[in-house]
């Protein structure tokens, strides 16, 4: 990713899912916060703009709630691809994001 000079779009749900993983030791937590402060990632907050992308998900019932808060984080950003290892999302289709693919169909 780095080589190519793409840039990683995350969300702040991905951050403290990732958080709440690794045991109760500070030196790994700054490890996995500077991780996310890389100039190549940028983390995309759930913010008004990106509720109101959620609110027009979540319409969709099918969409479990986590899910449609990573797709409206991605879609605030202007995503082009979002890379997901549920299939069933790469079937949905979610303006300000051009590809949604599944992580074993990805092009890259």
């Amino acid at each position: 990713m780095v080589a190519r000079g793409d840039q990683l779009y995350t969300s702040t749900l991905t951050v403290g899912e990732v958080l709440a993983k690794p045991p109760a030791d500070d030196s790994i937590r700054e490890r996995y916060l500077a991780f996310f402060r890389h100039p190549s990632i940028t983390v995309t907050p759930f913010d008004l703009t990106a509720a109101a992308v959620y609110g027009d998900i979540r319409r969709d019932r099918s969409v479990a709630a986590p899910d449609a808060i990573q797709l409206a984080c991605a879609a605030a950003g202007g995503t082009d691809l979002f890379i997901t290892n549920d299939a069933r999302l790469s079937r949905k289709t979610v303006n300000g994001i051009d590809f949604i693919v599944s992580l074993n169909r990805v092009p890259i």
